[in-house]
């Protein structure tokens, strides 16, 4: 914090030209003494800053020197300011913008300013459920990851009770809205979504980093796997013409489309995880989906029809395809 502190207080020099130990500690809201020790240290640094006693005194640049501990263009700074412009809902993020703003140019400002405007975050879904609840985890294994400090990690996975392991934060990943945790446990490298941790101890012993590791190479090789694990059953389907772009947001990338059949239909091949799981996402679509093959994606899909048939026999059914 020490640093931070003594950046902020060289931006504040540049921005007022002098200014005072009260100022100074109001700013950073530290005590006058901090304050008047920061910039003492400046001083010692060997930065060119001076203090002067008596009425209109106070602490100034020599001859009005600036560091510029920025070096962006107008450009840079807009599209580091639309990207975390919608993030600074958080204090210490509002402060961090504060404190950038005024590092740059004046000429620069306006936009800068503008651009924190531009954008805003809702950090709910549309079931009105927060999205932003591992935001506390976030930061802790944050901090584990930079400082390189092992970590007892509560977690919950998929189906099963939350338990706890000891894990080496190695980095923080961010894909399509959601964060992960890459991590060395006794079994090699995992990954751990942020939203099922439930706590985040550091233990105060050292990481033990993997040789040459490198975040993004390991990034593509466990979510690689991963994807792997989506590709493994591929299904035969024709699909009904009302039905095919239901399907594609659906599925995406996992549905593959194929041209058109005699009857008005389309012919598609879709990729899942298992038979069962791939079922599970066509049923949805009711009878304007039909599987060709593989026979077990077909008995999965008959198995739940029947059982919902077993559920809502006697009801009045509506039309198919909203007739």
């Amino acid at each position: 914090m020490r640093a931070d502190r003594l950046v902020a207080t060289l931006l504040f020099l540049q921005e007022r030209g002098r200014v005072t130990v009260p100022e100074v500690a109001a700013e950073l809201e530290v005590s006058e003494r901090t304050a008047r020790r920061d910039l003492e240290a400046l001083a010692a640094a060997g930065i060119p800053v001076y203090s002067q006693r008596g009425r209109g005194g106070g602490w100034s640049l020599v001859g009005g020197a600036r560091t510029d501990l920025t070096g962006l263009t107008a450009d840079e700074t807009r599209a580091l300011f639309l990207v975390t412009g919608p993030l600074s809902a958080t204090p210490e993020l509002r402060t961090t913008l504060r404190k950038l703003v005024r590092a740059l140019p004046p000429t620069m400002r306006a936009q800068a300013q503008a651009a924190t405007r531009a954008g805003v975050v809702d950090a709910t879904d549309w079931s009105r459920n927060a999205v932003t609840a591992d935001a506390a985890h976030r930061s802790a294994l944050q901090g584990a990851v930079v400082d390189g400090i092992r970590v007892r990690l509560g977690y919950a996975g998929v189906g099963k009770p939350a338990g706890e392991r000891t894990v080496d934060p190695l980095g923080l990943v961010a894909k399509a809205g959601v964060d992960y945790l890459v991590a060395g446990t006794d079994k090699g490298l995992r990954t751990f979504r942020l939203s099922r941790v439930t706590s985040v101890e550091p233990t105060g012993e050292p990481v033990v980093r993997p040789p040459d590791f490198d975040l993004a190479t390991a990034w593509r090789t466990l979510s690689g796997a991963f994807q792997d694990g989506m590709y493994a059953v591929t299904a035969r389907a024709r699909v009904h013409p009302d039905a095919l772009a239901l399907l594609q947001r659906f599925l995406g990338g996992r549905v593959r489309v194929g041209g058109p059949l005699p009857d008005g239909w389309t012919e598609v091949w879709v990729d899942g995880p298992a038979a069962k799981a791939l079922a599970g996402h066509l049923a949805g679509l009711g009878a304007r989906v039909e599987v060709l093959e593989p026979p077990e994606v077909r008995q999965w899909l008959a198995g739940i029809a029947a059982e919902l048939t077993g559920m809502y026999a006697g009801e009045e059914p509506i039309a198919p395809h909203g007739q």
